[in-house]
This record gives structure tokens, sequence and C-alpha cells, in this order.
């Protein structure tokens, strides 16, 4: 479902989704604006979000695996974004992630698909 969200959203920008097996990888994406995933995180409404994506520039989110995200990869995000206060499996939240980005793009081009 996820790769089915990410070709939706092809259409409206550059994206890929990528797994990567180490926080490290923050570090090769230090220009972009780094969102980690968090249940602790701040907390945004689709068209607050879609806000967001519309400051255009290169976003860079980052879904914890099972046992969450570090500390130090929380702290070297530019902002901590929480889907809801309840836990989600990672592949879960990597689903509601992409449909919010889809969605959010929805928001900022008058597609039915928000409403």
């Amino acid at each position: 479902m996820a790769t089915e969200y990410a070709r939706r959203i092809g259409r409206f920008c550059t994206f890929r989704m990528q797994e990567v097996k180490s926080e490290r990888a923050l570090e090769d994406h230090e220009k972009a604006y780094r969102i980690a995933l968090d249940p602790s995180g701040r907390q945004m409404t689709s068209a607050q979000f879609a806000a967001l994506l519309e400051k255009g520039k290169k976003l860079v989110f980052l879904v914890g695996a099972a046992e969450g995200l570090s500390e130090a990869a929380r702290k070297r995000s530019d902002l901590v974004l929480s889907l809801g206060r309840m836990t989600l499996p990672h592949e879960l939240a990597r689903v509601v992630l992409a449909e919010q980005i889809y969605r959010a793009f929805a928001i900022l081009r008058n597609h039915p698909y928000a409403k």
C-alpha cells in the first residue's frame, strides 16, 4: 500500500521511499529538513502538514524500527512528528505517512481526495 501512495506522490514531486539499516542515514541529508516520527512528537492536522510541505524544502522522514528511534536521532531532526499517540508498527507508520503526504499534496492542489 505504501508503494501505491509513493507512486501517486510521484505525480507531484520527486519522491523516494528507502529503507535504511542505520540512523546514520540522517548524516547524508544534512541540508534537508529532517522529520523524525515518534509518538511523543508534535501532532498536526492534515492542513498543517500540507503547509509544511508547501514550503518546498527537501524533506527527509525517519521512521524507526521496532525499537523506535534513538534520542540522538530525535535531537538531530528538525521536527519530531507524531502520527498519533498510539505506537504503530513501522510498516504501518510508513503507509500512514505516505497517505498523509499524498493527502497534503491533494489539499495544496484542491484535489477532491482531501475532502
